[in-house]
């Protein structure tokens, strides 16, 4: 029964892992001019869509690379391996480069941020969106942690990659993809930064960064005593 004690142990690190929870700092009224910001899930990724003039506003390098977009009112943004992230080959043929992602350490990354015409609502279905109204200290909190993951080594953001036709840009990310820190970790890091109450060790699944911001929109929509 010498293992009786590590198992129990390992066990109750397992449990802990998976019920930990990570506040947001503290949310307040969204009544002062809020910021709508929507988070997308096709079903294993994470996108945010955010209002494009409430990003230039802000200025910043973050501004910069939105401001040196094609036109679009909103912009897609989110993180990933600067290959596999990218590459948009039938994912059956890359395999191999997915297990390289997932566990080489060090690999290099990228945030996408790519600019759309069409409003949120009206291009994605209500079971793949949800949204959030971020008053403009949440938005600016968020943002910032978006900033905080461009490579700026150069003094401004670097493009490190494009798609071909595609008015999407991938810009260089001082931060590095693994198991460990996938791209919807990344994603509910941001939400974090803004408010959202997130668990980060099941963050690993998409519909768990959903489920987050969904808790939310509960709690905003629920009557306070």
């Amino acid at each position: 029964m010498r293992w009786a004690l590590p198992l129990a142990v390992l066990i109750g690190v397992v449990a802990a892992l998976l019920t930990w929870t990570r506040p947001g700092a503290s949310v307040p009224s969204a009544a002062d001019a809020p910021v709508a910001v929507y988070l997308l899930d096709n079903g294993f990724h994470t996108d945010l869509a955010v209002p494009r003039a409430a990003l230039e506003r802000r200025g910043g390098p973050l501004g910069q690379a939105v401001a040196a977009l094609a036109p679009g009112d909103w912009v897609l943004i989110g993180w990933g391996d600067a290959i596999f992230y990218v590459d948009q080959s039938p994912i059956s043929d890359r395999l191999p480069d997915g297990a390289r992602a997932f566990f080489r350490p060090g690999n290099p990354s990228v945030i996408m941020l790519d600019p759309e015409r069409q409003d949120p609502r009206d291009r994605y279905a209500a079971d793949r969106r949800a949204a959030l109204r971020l008053p403009p200290a949440a938005f600016d909190r968020m943002a910032r942690r978006i900033e905080s993951s461009l490579d700026l080594s150069d003094g401004a953001p670097r493009v490190a990659a494009a798609r071909p036709g595609d008015d999407a840009r991938f810009f260089a990310s001082r931060e590095t993809f693994s198991i460990l820190h996938l791209c919807n970790h990344w994603t509910a890091g941001v939400l974090n930064a803004g408010g959202v109450t997130i668990r980060p060790a099941k963050s690993v699944f998409s519909g768990e960064v959903m489920r987050s911001v969904k808790a939310v929109e509960l709690d905003r929509a629920a009557p306070h005593a």
